[in-house]
């Protein structure tokens, strides 16, 4: 089947998709956007969080066919142009970048709650960011950023 859908605000088109593909499969192999990682393919981990009509997702339950028509949003279209976007920079600036795998979903998860809730407490951060799991790091520079991009500091 065929699937169109708007990509970070552009339409694209992926060809001969099965029925049972992922969104996430799409976007990596067929669309040529890494930045949402495959890692538990259950939804567990968030490390594959993109926006689907601007509501975080874990793009490995959704199925390609649902996104038909839609609006995707993913790590790679947060910045604009050769700009990061302010939550991408403050991963960056405070460290909060290890290995890197889980980073793009943290990011769009951190993203989300800046944009609904501009001033959150650490405990929204830790709640908002629950379905996010990291192996690398204690969290704390992963908050720092949050905290940073909050107008927090750090």
């Amino acid at each position: 089947m065929r699937v169109t859908v708007e990509v970070n605000g552009e339409p694209r088109t992926a060809d001969d998709v099965w029925p049972g593909e992922s969104l996430l499969y799409v976007l990596r192999e067929r669309l040529g956007l890494p930045g949402a990682k495959n890692a538990c393919e259950q939804g567990e981990c968030g490390s594959c969080t993109v926006y689907l009509d601007d509501v975080p997702v874990c793009a490995c339950l959704v199925a390609a066919g649902q996104a038909e028509g839609r609006r995707v949003r993913t790590v790679e279209g947060l910045g604009s142009g050769d700009e990061l976007d302010p939550m991408q920079e403050a991963f960056v600036r405070t460290g909060a970048v290890q290995c890197g795998f889980c980073t793009p979903g943290l990011v769009v998860a951190a993203h989300d709650l800046i944009n609904r809730n501009p001033h959150p407490s650490d405990a929204e951060i830790r709640e908002a960011l629950a379905g996010n799991l990291c192996r690398c790091t204690g969290y704390e520079k992963i908050l720092d950023a949050v905290r940073l991009a909050a107008g927090g500091g750090s």
